[in-house]
């Protein structure tokens, strides 16, 4: 498609504005994760602004924001608040790195995050987003264990079809092969467990708290086969993303806190997805009750009104830099932004005064049986999840769990319903990276009127996504 030649003495129409634009995103936009488009491809979706649980594209459509952006807008979308946050701190100092100096901000952002923290995690340590987070934890293991006399631990155990972000460090812990590929080869040293999708369990399948017990074993034997002397740190998510929303089993994070002191090495707990409120708790490690030795986050933090991540450390690990005068040596320009930092404070005492954690404990249970209503169709295996993150898998046959094949997938998921979904008014994400799935996480001020909207737009689509791939 071509934009009209415009008459320069006419103001261009409407649909000339979003023809050239177009063509413009096709042209110049490599967009994340998206193949390149090219000239016949369909339209991109344009989105232009936000109000609570909604968005808007650019011809005026609504979209019920099922995925909280990318797991981000927990405050919702169109808060004054965090705006008028922003441009006040951009007003007294729009940056200043944190490379040996400070700014009040960082300072104050640091003492309350390390305040809502389990246990004794008491530094952090800013960056621009997850990935970044993740990076840091990972050196920052292998630097403490030089310092403590333990050179030789290095290596990291994280779980089958986990994601843990895209730089290749991140990508190297990453349990998701499809992803890894293209840019091998990676860091070395990253070795994977099983995860905890109890719906395709290969031991205890009818015993949820033994099958935890061995999934959780599983790390202890990858940590010996390896050496304990080699490993430095498990990394895993309180609830796995990537497959579609795996809790953890009751006693799985207890057994692998024991297993990791056992063998003194450093558990991580990734929770760029599940921090704040995302399970209804500040850390999603709180909500399991175990307590890490550092812990990444990102998105929610802000809720998407400014880029920030953090990985907070405890004082185990902050300990021999501290007595010893070691640097880090690491750091990111962008890592702990004055604006970030500001938006990030006025989001935490948001969430405070809107009571929104509490607001998600006690409408999770309605959330959950409202999807869990969809479990009578015959393309539904498993409704699975905690708080407001859910997961719903997709099968060919209930009974046997007989999954889609990979063309299969693509025809159900890319071929229909990522398109049928937004067209019904519905933005989430249909996702094969494991099974096939259905992914939702809306924004924390959601309330029934959005979970029955999410269940019947998805009742809708995929009553007509089973007819299309039975056919």
């Amino acid at each position: 498609m071509t934009h009209p030649t415009l008459d320069p003495h006419r103001a261009p129409s409407i649909d000339e504005q979003l023809a050239r634009r177009q063509k413009a995103a096709r042209d110049h936009l490599w967009m994340h994760f998206a193949p390149l488009k090219d000239a016949d491809a369909a339209d991109v979706p344009v989105i232009v602004r936000g109000e609570g649980c909604y968005v808007w594209d650019d011809r005026g459509r609504r979209y019920l924001d099922g995925l909280a952006g990318l797991f981000v807008v927990q405050a919702g979308h169109g808060r004054r608040e965090l705006a008028e946050a922003a441009a006040r701190q951009a007003q007294d100092l729009a940056f200043f790195p944190l490379w040996s100096y400070a700014h009040p901000t960082a300072i104050d952002l640091a003492e309350r995050i390390a305040s809502l923290a389990p246990g004794n995690l008491n530094r952090v340590f800013f960056s621009s987003g997850g990935g970044e987070a993740v990076e840091t934890a990972w050196k920052l293991a292998k630097n403490y264990f030089k310092l403590v006399g333990k050179p030789m631990k290095h290596k990291v155990i994280s779980r089958s079809v986990a994601y843990h972000g895209t730089t290749h460090g991140a990508l190297s812990i990453t349990g998701l092969p499809t992803l890894k590929q293209q840019f091998e080869p990676l860091v070395p040293s990253t070795y994977r467990v099983p995860n905890t999708n109890h719906s395709r369990a290969p031991q205890h399948a009818d015993d949820l708290e033994a099958f935890g017990r061995w999934a959780a074993d599983q790390i202890e034997v990858a940590i010996e086969a390896e050496g304990p002397e080699t490993v430095a740190a498990v990394f895993l998510e309180p609830v796995q993303n990537a497959g579609g929303c795996f809790p953890p089993p009751a006693g799985y994070f207890q057994r692998v806190r024991e297993i990791c002191d056992r063998h003194d090495v450093l558990l991580v707990s990734d929770e760029v997805i599940c921090a704040f409120g995302r399970l209804g708790t500040t850390f999603g490690a709180e909500r399991y009750g175990y307590v890490p030795d550092m812990i990444t986050c990102a998105k929610g933090l802000t809720s998407g009104y400014s880029p920030l991540g953090a990985t907070i450390v405890s004082d185990r690990v902050a300990e021999p830099f501290q007595r010893t005068g070691e640097m880090f040596a690491h750091g990111y320009t962008f890592g702990g932004h004055p604006v970030s930092c500001a938006v990030a404070l006025a989001n935490l005492d948001l969430f405070e005064r809107e009571g929104l954690l509490q607001h998600v404990r006690s409408t999770e249970g309605a959330f959950r049986s409202t999807l869990e209503r969809l479990g009578d169709l015959p393309i539904v295996g498993d409704v699975r999840g905690d708080g407001f993150f859910y997961g719903i898998e997709l099968v060919k046959d209930k009974d046997t769990k007989e999954t889609f094949t990979s063309e299969e997938c693509d025809r159900l998921l890319r071929g229909f319903m990522s398109h049928a979904l937004l067209d019904a008014g519905l933005y989430c994400r249909a996702d094969d990276r494991g099974d096939p799935v259905v992914q939702l996480a809306p924004p924390l001020v959601a309330e029934q009127a959005q979970f029955d909207e999410i269940e019947q737009v998805l009742r809708g689509v995929l009553t007509e996504a089973w007819v299309k791939i039975s056919a």
